[in-house]
């Protein structure tokens, strides 16, 4: 299925390492972080795994659920979840979709078999409330993800919807904003706060209280 910026994530039913669950209904009004990898009991998955895990707190904070995929069975999400809470000393308590026959895989298309096999490969979708998909990521299944990445992704997207703005490149929370081109100097003073202008289509900000 090809799908872009700002689509609808397509809904499904499916097995989970917490239970059945319709992703749609499960996802509720929160925002969601969908990730997959390759296979259970391997070493760059364990590593990731571990870390989403220990960012509960962080993902808590953004009203953010997390979500993972393999396409092997919830028989062996169980036998590995302990390793994988041991190794990063932590819990996951967060569901592991069960994709054995690659239904899921292939309605996100995260199956690239010119990168080695036909298991899913490091796709990374965030997705708002409203279901509507905002970030698309695809690492190949040698490199771990940075996890501190998509927490910022989120936080500047929050950041952007929250003031109608964009967030500039490195942006972390606490930096001004870029104020839309379209608004005029003039509006954005009386819709932001600090701003500073270098040019007539860059302008920095700071969103009101």
């Amino acid at each position: 299925m090809s799908f872009h910026l700002g689509d609808l994530a397509p809904d499904f039913k499916t097995d989970t390492s917490e239970g059945p669950i319709s992703f749609h209904e499960w996802a509720g009004d929160s925002w969601v972080v969908f990730f997959s990898h390759p296979a259970d009991f391997t070493p760059v998955c364990t590593t990731e795994l571990g870390r989403v895990a220990q960012l509960r707190d962080e993902w808590d904070k953004r009203g953010v659920k997390t979500i993972a995929l393999s396409v092997d069975s919830v028989e062996d999400h169980a036998k590995w979840k302990p390793e994988i809470e041991s190794y990063n000393d932590t819990t996951v308590d967060y569901p592991i979709i069960a994709d054995p026959d690659k239904t899921v895989a292939e309605l996100y298309d995260m199956i690239h078999p010119g990168d080695g096999d036909t298991s899913s490969v490091r796709s990374v979708f965030v997705i708002d409330p409203e279901k509507k998909i905002r970030l698309m990521m695809t690492y190949p299944k040698s490199t771990g993800r940075n996890f501190f990445e998509i927490l910022r992704v989120v936080d500047a997207l929050q950041e952007g919807d929250r003031g109608a703005c964009s967030t500039p490149v490195d942006w972390q929370p606490g930096d001004k904003v870029v104020v839309p081109p379209t608004m005029s100097t003039e509006d954005a003073r009386e819709s932001f706060d600090e701003v500073e202008e270098f040019f007539p289509y860059l302008r920095t900000a700071r969103i009101k209280a």
